[in-house]
């Protein structure tokens, strides 16, 4: 039970980080697509990924025209993992 409870925490954060990944890459884009198709994809990933990062924004001002608030909101991520996991294996 508790194995299983860990692997699905597990799962649910690295799906997270691969779409603030994707996020991260279509920030690249210069323009948001136009074809209905891709402009979902593409607000979906904003969507998912705004709160968090605009949180960090609020913070962390930009480095020139470098944003770091992606790479503190993987640092993040991956810190709440270690200890929701670890929070779980405890009981």
């Amino acid at each position: 039970m508790k194995d299983d409870a860990i692997s699905y925490v597990n799962a649910f954060f690295t799906v997270y980080v691969i779409i603030l990944l994707v996020r991260i890459l279509l920030s690249w884009i210069p323009a948001a697509p136009v074809r209905p198709f891709w402009r979902a994809v593409y607000d979906f990933f904003h969507q998912c990924t705004d709160w968090l990062l605009n949180f960090f924004r609020r913070i962390i001002p930009p480095v020139g025209i470098l944003d770091l608030s992606p790479i503190v909101a993987l640092i993040v991520v991956y810190i709440a993992r270690a200890l929701i996991v670890n929070l779980i294996g405890s009981f």
